[in-house]
């Protein structure tokens, strides 16, 4: 990487298309990718030559990837709902702990004594977002700006708790996996079925 330049127009050029080719594959989901056999295909194309390999071997790799792949996610899947379940029930027991008929359960740090929002409103916050096993995923405190939504524009464990929080209040959010992303998840960091952890301060209602 030490002797490649990036000088000229087209070098910059260039080193973006592949930036982006490598962002789209880290996102791609799939594993064991190797750089070198990637720029040599790369390379293949640009000059014109004939492929190193058959095309139908190529399609039965790229096809097993996948099906590695998909079985990977479905052993996550399954790990952060069993994860997800057992760490709810347990802080269920706690006495701090108020727990809804939805699922959702939340704790209070600080209560405030301002309007609550309806549905129709929007919100300016801060919050602090955890996997149950401590890892964070977003953080608006982190990041020292506040986020700014329609109430209803967000998650449902989210979207419950906020038409109950005064102004001013700090609670403490624990999500289980059908009022947060589910079956999707949410990128690489929210695994599918992951119940999530917020620390969440209503600053206003705009």
């Amino acid at each position: 990487m030490s002797e490649v330049k990036f000088e000229t127009v087209e070098q910059k050029a260039s080193y973006g298309i592949g930036l982006q080719m490598g962002q789209q594959l880290a996102g791609s989901g799939l594993e064991g990718l190797n750089v070198d056999a990637i720029a040599a295909g790369i390379a293949t194309a640009l000059v014109g030559d004939m492929p190193a390999i058959e095309v139908d071997e190529i399609n039965n790799a790229l096809q097993e990837l996948h099906t590695r792949g998909e079985a990977a996610r479905q052993e996550l899947a399954k790990v952060a709902a069993a994860d997800g379940e057992a760490f709810l029930t347990d802080n269920a027991l706690r006495s701090e702990v108020t727990v809804l008929e939805s699922g959702l359960q939340y704790e209070i740090l600080t209560e405030g004594t301002g309007e609550i929002p309806t549905s129709d409103k929007q919100v300016r916050v801060h919050y602090h977002g955890e996997l149950t096993d401590g890892t964070v995923f977003d953080s608006s405190v982190s990041r020292g700006q506040p986020a700014e939504f329609p109430v209803t524009g967000v998650i449902q464990g989210w979207v419950q708790a906020l038409q109950m929080m005064p102004v001013g209040s700090k609670w403490k959010l624990y999500i289980p996996q059908d009022l947060a992303y589910g079956e999707r998840g949410a990128g690489a960091a929210i695994p599918p079925f992951a119940a999530l952890v917020f620390e969440v301060e209503l600053l206003a209602i705009l």
